[in-house]
C-alpha cells in the first residue's frame, strides 16, 4: 500500500491569511480542537511556525457557555485550559457567518437539530469538517451526509452553487490525553485532496500528526462502528474475562467493521489503518473512554440507564449500536458482536449469556473483512 502524504504542502501554507473557524459544541472534541487551532503549533515545510488561526466556539447551552467564557474551563475535560484568544457565543451567530471553516463537534444524534438552527449561518464559501463519530438513528447517514443533507434541505447548497469543501477528522483521540498534547495521529478525509491537505495543514502540531485519506465512507464507519465494539470489550472487563477475550474480540470486530465497509462500497485498507484499528484499539483498552467504561459498567451488573445519567458526556456507541444493526441488516452482512451488543443493550440480555452465545457459535474458518 502506497504511504498518504503527511507533509503540508508549502504552496497551501505560503502567504495564506489565518482562517477564520467557528467550532460548534463545547464538548470535549469541540474543546480540544479550539485548543489545536488557537495555538501557534503548525509545523510548516520550511520548519517555521504557522500563523495562529481565529477561533470562536459556539455552544448551545448559554449556562455553559458563560461558564466555560469566563472560567476557561470545563467540567466536561478535567486540566484542559481554554486558549485566551479563543471566544465562545451562545447568541452571537455572526461568528459562524464570518468563518472560513466550520469544525462540526456536536454529537450525531444532535447534529440535524443544531445544523437546522445553524445551517443558514454558513456562508457559501466555508469548509466544513466534522469530528463526530456516530450513525444517525432511522436514516443511517454518517455525520458529513447529515449536514449535507440539511445544508440542501434549508437551500444552503444546491446545484447551482459549486460544491462544498466537505471533510472528517478522525482517529484514535481520547481527548483527556490529547488535551495534555501526548503524541497523537489522526486522519483527515475529503473527496477534495486539496481540502485534505488544508485540514491536514492548520491541524498539524509538533504532537499530533495529521494524515489524509480519500475514503470519507471508510473513516467515518471505522469511527461510528469502533464504538460498538468497544462496549462489548468494556462488558469483558466488567466480568473479568481477561486481555486474551478482549484482543480476540478485537480481532473479530475489526473483522466485522471491515465487512460492513466493504459492502457499503469503502477501502477495506481503512479499517487497518489509524482511523480503523488504531481507534479501535484504544477504544478498547483505554480507561478513560465513554463507550469501554459504558460497557464494564455493565459487565459489573449495572444498568444502562444508570450510566447514562451519571456521564457528562454523549456515549455515542449506545445509540450508534441501533444505526448498525439496521445496516447490517441492509446490506446483508453478518455481525455477531454488534448483535450481541445490542441485544445487551436494548433487549436485557445477561452479558454473561451474550458471550456465551458468541463463544458456541458454529466452528468456522478464520475470515477478515
Amino acid at each position: 500500500m502506497t504511504a498518504m502524504n503527511t507533509t503540508p504542502d508549502d504552496a497551501a501554507t505560503r502567504d495564506v491569511a489565518p482562517p477564520r473557524v467557528a467550532i460548534l459544541g463545547i464538548g470535549q472534541m469541540g474543546l480540544v480542537c479550539a485548543g489545536v487551532l488557537a495555538g501557534e503549533h503548525g509545523i510548516a515545510p520550511s520548519g517555521r511556525a504557522s500563523r495562529t488561526s481565529r477561533v470562536s466556539i459556539w455552544g448551545h447551552s448559554e449556562e455553559e457557555a458563560d461558564r466555560l467564557a469566563q472560567s476557561r474551563r470545563s467540567a466536561r475535560l478535567d486540566g484542559f485550559s481554554l486558549p485566551e484568544s479563543v471566544h465562545v457565543h451562545h447568541r452571537d451567530v455572526s461568528v459562524i457567518r464570518e468563518a472560513d471553516l466550520v469544525v462540526s463537534a456536536i454529537p450525531v444524534q444532535f447534529m440535524r437539530a443544531a445544523w437546522e438552527r445553524l445551517g443558514s449561518c454558513v456562508s457559501d464559501g466555508a469548509g466544513v469538517v466534522s469530528v463526530a463519530k456516530g450513525v444517525e438513528n432511522g436514516t443511517l447517514l454518517r455525520p458529513t451526509q447529515i449536514i449535507q443533507d440539511v445544508l440542501r434541505g434549508i437551500g444552503r447548497d444546491d446545484p447551482d452553487r459549486p460544491a462544498r469543501s466537505m471533510a472528517c477528522l478522525s482517529g484514535p483521540t481520547i481527548a483527556t490525553e490529547l488535551a495534555r498534547c501526548l503524541p497523537a495521529a489522526m486522519v483527515a478525509a475529503s473527496d477534495e485532496a486539496d481540502f485534505a491537505r488544508r485540514i491536514q495543514t492548520l491541524f498539524t502540531t509538533s504532537w499530533l500528526r495529521v494524515y489524509t485519506n480519500p475514503d470519507v465512507l471508510g473513516v467515518e464507519l471505522a469511527g461510528a462502528t469502533k464504538n460498538v465494539i468497544a462496549i462489548a470489550a468494556g462488558i469483558l472487563d466488567g466480568l473479568h474475562a481477561g486481555n486474551n477475550a478482549k484482543s480476540a474480540l478485537l480481532a473479530r470486530g475489526l473483522a466485522e467493521i471491515a465487512r460492513l465497509g466493504s459492502a457499503m462500497g469503502a477501502n477495506k485498507e481503512t479499517f487497518f489503518g489509524i482511523a480503523g484499528l488504531g481507534d479501535l484499539a484504544t477504544s478498547c483498552f483505554s480507561p478513560e473512554g465513554r463507550n469501554r467504561s459504558c460497557g464494564e459498567h455493565l459487565g459489573r451488573g449495572g444498568l444502562l440507564e444508570e450510566y447514562l445519567a451519571a456521564s457528562a458526556s454523549v456515549v455515542e456507541g449506545v445509540s450508534t449500536a441501533r444505526s448498525v444493526i439496521d445496516l447490517a441488516a441492509r446490506y446483508r452482512v453478518e455481525m455477531p458482536i454488534v448483535q450481541a451488543v445490542h441485544a445487551v443493550l436494548f433487549q436485557a440480555m445477561d452479558p454473561i449469556e451474550a458471550i456465551g452465545r458468541l463463544m458456541t457459535r458454529d466452528p468456522q474458518a478464520e475470515r477478515v473483512g
